[in-house]
This record gives C-alpha cells, sequence and structure tokens, in this order.
C-alpha cells in the first residue's frame, strides 16, 4: 500500500485583515476612557463612531469619515474626525489618529493622539485597544 504524503509551506504569511467593524477602547493618560466604532472598508476607507453612553443619551453620534493605511509589519494607522461629548452642552471635536499593531487577526493595540480643533490646547495622547466584531 503506498502513502502519499503531501506537505507545502506558505511563502509568507498573509497580513491581518483591516476591513470590517472594530469596537475601540481609548485610555487617555488623564485615565479618562472613550469608546468608538470603526468600520474600515477596502481602499483606506471607513467611519469612526463614538459610541460612549453618553453619545447614545444624546441621540447618538453620527459617524464620520476616516481613512486607514497599512504600515510595515502588522502596522496599521486608522484617523477621522470625532467629537467626544463633554459634560451635558460641551462638544470637544478633533482628530483621531490611532497608530497600532495586529496582536492577532482580531486584535490591534497601540498609541492614540487626539488633536483638538478649536484652540491652540494640547493633544491629548494615550493607548487604544481595537477588537473585531463578530461578522
Amino acid at each position: 500500500m503506498a502513502v502519499n504524503t503531501f506537505s507545502f509551506v506558505l511563502a509568507g504569511a498573509d497580513s491581518p485583515n483591516v476591513t470590517g467593524s472594530w469596537k475601540i477602547e481609548i485610555t487617555f493618560a488623564n485615565d479618562q476612557h472613550r469608546f468608538l466604532r470603526f468600520d474600515a472598508q477596502n481602499d483606506g476607507k471607513g467611519s469612526l463612531t463614538v459610541t460612549d453612553a453618553q453619545s447614545k443619551v444624546w441621540g447618538g453620534a453620527k459617524p464620520s469619515e476616516a481613512k486607514w493605511t497599512r504600515d510595515e509589519g502588522n502596522s496599521v494607522t486608522f484617523s477621522g474626525p470625532v467629537e467626544f461629548l463633554i459634560g451635558n452642552v460641551g462638544r470637544d471635536a478633533g482628530t483621531l489618529t490611532c497608530k497600532g499593531k495586529f496582536e492577532t487577526p482580531k486584535l490591534v493595540t497601540g498609541e492614540v493622539d487626539f488633536s483638538p480643533l478649536v484652540g491652540d490646547g494640547p493633544s491629548k495622547l494615550g493607548t487604544f485597544k481595537a477588537v473585531r466584531e463578530k461578522e
């Protein structure tokens, strides 16, 4: 009886796929937490939606246009305009930039920078964790 054995080696591991929906938790240096949803589409396009509980109380946040890029290795960057609610009437509008690395195909972690649009205040820096939502 002859037994055929087949084996193969992948020439290179496929890089993780960015497209899909991601739940993002941000922790700023002042220990303030923010929550968003990132919907990544093909061709580096997508949307960011603030999902903080406070946003839901005030009618829900509207998605804003975002963009993403793949960098060297398993790195990815995504950014776009967002508005975080402050108290009952204030808004903190700015540009959010997340630079991270795939830990697994369903987890990206890294650093975040929120640059305010109004005034000349400093950027808020922190970390983020993005978890792929079930498809």
